[in-house]
């Protein structure tokens, strides 16, 4: 169902760790992270300069010309 709703919407542009990206409307941090296939743990966000914390992932929207900083914690030594 979510792949569905994705395709009835608009698509915007925003720019995700520097580079150009077309992504459908009406996304939030949280529905964003799922749209690119990363997983929730271990992520930091930052949005337009300024880190959304995990718990306001969901009422975050990414709204068109939205810059995005995604960053993955890699454990290991």
């Amino acid at each position: 169902m979510f792949v569905k709703e994705l395709a009835e919407t608009k698509v915007l542009q925003i720019v995700i760790n520097g580079e150009p990206r077309d992504i459908p409307g009406g996304l939030t941090v949280l529905t964003l992270l799922t749209y690119l296939g990363i997983g929730t743990d271990r992520v930091a966000v930052e949005l337009n300069r300024e880190i959304v914390r995990q718990a306001r992932w969901a009422e975050t929207p990414v709204d068109a010309g939205a810059q995005v900083e995604i960053v993955q914690f890699v454990g290991g030594g």
